[in-house]
């Protein structure tokens, strides 16, 4: 499947990208230039769906994208409630569902009960250049967000 021959894909695989920062920041700029949101008072926000699959999607999001490749370090994800759990004895690292990720103006956006997760392209944290952060999602919890900074909660989009 091409992009020009079909369009955009309606699930986005972040780490097939060589730089994967720039592809959300596009999504970003078109946004705001589609509803005429200032770019500097715009951000994303994120979401976990209950897909497990990029077959699981039926159609493109309008605004946004639907991501899949992303790993959880320092906790699991429970399924059932949407949240972040303790991790599962002797489970490092596991397969995040597909995230929904999309631009919205950062004054509309109020987040409780959330984590600020970091993204990074690799478990290392960084890459050669000693540059890493992709993004920051936004994962649900039931726990104070300094309980997952402690265990070093982190999502990669590569396994190792």
């Amino acid at each position: 499947m091409t992009w020009i021959e079909k369009g955009e894909p309606a699930v986005m695989w972040l780490s097939g990208l060589h730089i994967p920062e720039s592809y959300l920041t596009a999504l970003v700029q078109a946004t705001c230039r589609k509803n005429g949101w200032p770019l500097d008072k715009s951000t994303l926000y994120t979401t976990v769906t209950l897909h497990t699959k990029s077959d699981d999607v039926r159609e493109k999001l309008h605004s946004g994208c639907y991501v899949e490749g992303l790993y959880l370090e320092g906790a699991s994800w429970d399924v059932p409630n949407a949240c972040l759990r303790k991790s599962k004895p002797k489970v490092l690292v596991e397969e995040l569902p597909i995230l929904k990720i999309i631009p919205i103006e950062a004054h509309r956006l109020k987040l409780q009960n959330t984590f600020k997760t970091p993204v990074y392209t690799t478990s290392e944290r960084r890459n050669a250049m000693g540059v890493g952060l992709v993004f920051e999602a936004d994962l649900s919890t039931t726990d104070h967000s300094s309980h997952w900074v402690l265990q070093g909660v982190a999502l990669t989009l590569n396994a190792d």
